[in-house]
């Protein structure tokens, strides 16, 4: 079962909840989930919106730019560690995430890549806009420590690759119970 829900109430947990680790899922080709600590809720051109950030190295990347589309999951309190562990540092290119986490798919409402009932407080987006970063606009100190260029970009953590910005417009929000 799925309870709608007005995001906006909801906006205060998302953004406490993004540093300790929140889910962004694709599904080209097959389901992947990411592990995020970057990005906000907000509104742009008059619509809800999610903005999300990848690097340019990430399978999720790949996804996004063949879908055009995105769920973010959230947990309600403390995320899974195990979950976290595998979907934040193993790619989805060399292991199948749904297996290895043991997560729990549930359908999406409006678009076709499924939410995760463990995180379920789900939002769904379609991609409005895509920009990759300019890293010689980025201030030097962020750049150094965020991007430093002797780390390999399939470190999952700090590396040499830049982000895209993905800005998915909101098209449903909901809690699975």
């Amino acid at each position: 079962m799925k309870e709608k829900i007005n995001i906006t109430d909801y906006a205060n947990l998302i953004t406490k909840a993004l540093p300790k680790g929140i889910l962004l899922n694709t599904n080209g080709g097959k389901f992947n989930s990411m592990v995020i600590g970057w990005g906000h809720i907000g509104t742009l051109w008059s619509r809800p919106t999610f903005h999300v950030y990848v690097r340019q190295s990430r399978y999720t990347k790949t996804q996004l730019d063949t879908t055009g589309e995105f769920t973010i999951s959230v947990p309600l309190d403390k995320p899974d560690a195990a979950i976290n562990k595998i979907c934040g540092w193993q790619s989805g290119h060399l292991i199948d995430k749904v297996k290895e986490a043991g997560l729990v798919l549930e359908d999406a409402e409006v678009i076709h890549t499924p939410g995760v009932k463990q995180y379920p407080l789900t939002i769904e987006c379609r991609i409005l806009y895509a920009q990759d970063q300019d890293l010689n606009r980025i201030p030097e100190d962020i750049r150094e420590k965020m991007y430093p260029q002797d780390v390999d970009g399939s470190y999952p953590m700090a590396n040499r690759d830049f982000h895209t910005m993905y800005v998915g417009e909101i098209v449903d929000a909901y809690i699975i119970r």
